[in-house]
């Protein structure tokens, strides 16, 4: 029986994976990763743990031609987005890529693409300017670079027509662009729904995990950092709501550990041993021991509880009250003086 569609088949019909050990039926392991090509996602997961699928299992599974063409590109995409020499060609319709490797002293670049052979300046990526600096300019949502395309058939594909007027589609891109942001990595163009669920972004072209709300690529605490960022939300907390609970924080945090430490000790104190008894007397119910057997057995596991427990309450003690009062008085104080 396959575990995904719950459909008797014939074993013949169970392809084998070369990351993990487990089956699925080749009807339901078409269909998904014919969704994960489809969501640009290029490290595509077994459906039952976190193992990614090597390239030459995915190929061997898409069923259509043109997805294995698609899972290709998205794999070369992502193999030249990591690269830093590779640089893109600026010029409309063309997602030609550069490979750049020693061209900083020489900065002018020429597309290779036939038909195209637009130049371009390999530092700030925009059209070749021989007469100036530099200047940085935003990515337009009408270039055609890898990223972009990666997002234009989310458009094409509600038949959006055409606008009537220049200021309709201003309009337009203004209110798209509350729920469109850039990859601070690859520069992909990421749409989140805007409806404050979770802020930690995985991005599908380069991998890069980073915050919705700073679009700053983050580490497991961000969220737990006096930055502003919450895990969930549309926006960060303003400066003042910020200072107001790192004073706050750095003012009751005597207390609030204390509190946290006074209830924390009898409740690990007594819990444990009550927890282990019970433990005990469930598992011997069911078992061919005696009475006299289970109650020794009961009060054997409350006695040695009754002496891991206090262990075990001071080392959570000693250990977790002063991280936490490292975390308040040395990152939220650095954080408030700055």
């Amino acid at each position: 029986e396959c575990p995904l569609c719950l459909l008797p088949q014939p074993p013949e019909a169970f392809p084998t994976l070369a990351c993990c050990t487990h089956r699925s039926c080749r009807a339901c392991l078409e269909q998904y990763l014919r969704l994960a090509v489809t969501e640009s996602r290029v490290l595509v997961s077994c459906p039952h743990c976190p193992a990614v699928l090597p390239p030459a299992d995915v190929r061997r599974l898409l069923p259509e031609p043109a997805l294995r063409d698609k899972y290709e590109e998205f794999l070369l995409r992502r193999l030249l987005v990591a690269d830093p020499s590779t640089r893109w060609c600026p010029a409309p319709d063309c997602s030609y890529a550069v490979l750049a490797h020693g061209c900083a002293e020489c900065p002018r670049l020429t597309c290779g693409r036939e038909g195209c052979g637009t130049e371009f300046c390999y530092h700030c990526r925009q059209p070749w300017h021989p007469d100036g600096p530099c200047v940085p300019v935003a990515p337009a949502p009408g270039l055609a670079t890898p990223t972009a395309q990666l997002a234009q058939p989310e458009d094409s594909a509600h038949g959006e027509a055409p606008a009537q007027h220049g200021s309709s589609r201003a309009g337009m891109w203004h209110t798209e662009a509350e729920d469109i942001k850039v990859c601070p990595r690859c520069s992909a163009f990421i749409m989140k729904i805007n409806d404050g669920s979770c802020n930690r972004m995985n991005c599908t072209v380069c991998g890069c995990l980073f915050c919705w709300l700073c679009l700053r690529e983050i580490s497991d605490v961000h969220f737990l950092s006096p930055s502003g960022c919450t895990f969930w939300g549309k926006r960060p907390w303003s400066r003042t709501r910020r200072i107001l609970w790192q004073l706050g924080m750095v003012l009751g945090a005597p207390m609030v550990i204390s509190l946290i430490a006074g209830v924390a000790v009898p409740v690990i104190t007594i819990g444990i041993p009550i927890y282990m008894g019970r433990k005990v007397l469930a598992g011997g119910l069911g078992s061919s021991l005696s009475g006299c057997q289970q109650c020794l057995s009961v009060t054997s596991s409350i006695l040695l509880s009754l002496f891991v427990s206090p262990i075990i309450t001071a080392i959570m003690v000693g250990v977790g009250v002063p991280l936490m009062l490292t975390y308040v008085y040395g990152t939220v104080v650095l954080s408030l003086c700055r």
